[in-house]
């Protein structure tokens, strides 16, 4: 402060004080407001850590909920030790491969010469025949069936062309059994669509792509309304049925796939999960 000045006035000592105050108490409401937030974020994070503590066994989440990057807990087996030996029991029909009584092909195998003092044994009598067979598959290669569409002139000048049979529409396409194949492994034996095309070109030769087999497979679902309905309505007649759901990702998102069956029918059903994800 310059010499030639004097102290301040009352006034300017009143307003310095009040303006005082004033910050004093904006600073007092900002630490109430952030107090309040702090409890709030506490209260939240408790309650988060409780949700992430759940499970279907402590709560009423069903099992859907945990995801396929959380495997169930193992069961407890509740079954007692029987004393019997592992394995098929004394008496119980397997599946053991057998002989067949008429074979699709029979080779001989005839001995050469004695084993003894090295005779040679052509038209001697036969003693014995043991048999030993082979199952196996026969070589496969796909048979490519050529129909011929012949267009005829009439006397009258009127051309007329034969009709081309069902599974014929196009130029080239795959017949109903490699249809079935690709089906089979892929909706079936649950191949993506890559290895179901990649198995076909390895087991039989047969060039396919991704798409391909897409394309058929959502042509074989499309064909089966009658029988979806059909499955529907015996499980719904039906005085015993069993259902269940459990979780599947379908373009990295969680669904649940419900089951309802019975001891003919299975209907699988997949829907996208409402619950938030976790």
């Amino acid at each position: 402060m310059p010499a030639d000045e004097g102290p301040p006035s009352q006034e300017v000592l009143a307003a310095l004080v009040a303006s005082l105050r004033q910050e004093l108490a904006d600073a007092l409401d900002v630490l109430e407001e952030t107090r309040k937030q702090l409890t709030q974020a506490r209260e939240r994070i408790a309650e988060l850590e409780a949700r992430l503590k759940q499970t279907p066994r402590n709560s009423s989440r069903p099992p859907s909920s945990e995801g396929l990057d959380k495997p169930p807990p193992r069961p407890r087996s509740l079954r007692k030790k029987s004393g019997r030996k592992p394995g098929g029991q004394d008496g119980h029909e397997g599946s053991t491969l057998a002989q067949v009584t008429r074979p699709g092909r029979e080779v001989r195998h005839e001995p050469g010469w004695c084993g003894r003092c090295g005779a040679g044994l052509a038209g001697r009598p036969v003693t014995g025949v043991e048999r030993r067979q082979v199952f196996d598959l026969p070589d496969v290669a796909v048979t490519v069936t050529e129909h011929q569409l012949i267009e005829r002139e009439c006397g009258c000048g009127q051309r007329t062309k034969g009709a081309a049979p069902q599974g014929a529409e196009g130029p080239v396409q795959y017949g109903p059994r490699i249809a079935a194949v690709i089906v089979y492994l892929c909706a079936g034996q649950f191949l993506s669509k890559q290895r179901t095309a990649q198995a076909l070109a390895e087991l039989f030769g047969i060039p396919l792509s991704s798409g391909t087999v897409a394309g058929t497979t959502a042509r074989a679902a499309g064909r089966l309304g009658e029988f979806l309905e059909h499955a529907r309505g015996q499980i719904a007649a039906a005085e015993v049925a069993g259902f269940d759901e459990t979780g599947f990702r379908v373009q990295g998102r969680l669904h649940w796939v419900h089951c309802a069956r019975t001891g003919m029918y299975t209907l699988l059903m997949v829907h996208p999960s409402a619950a938030p994800r976790r």
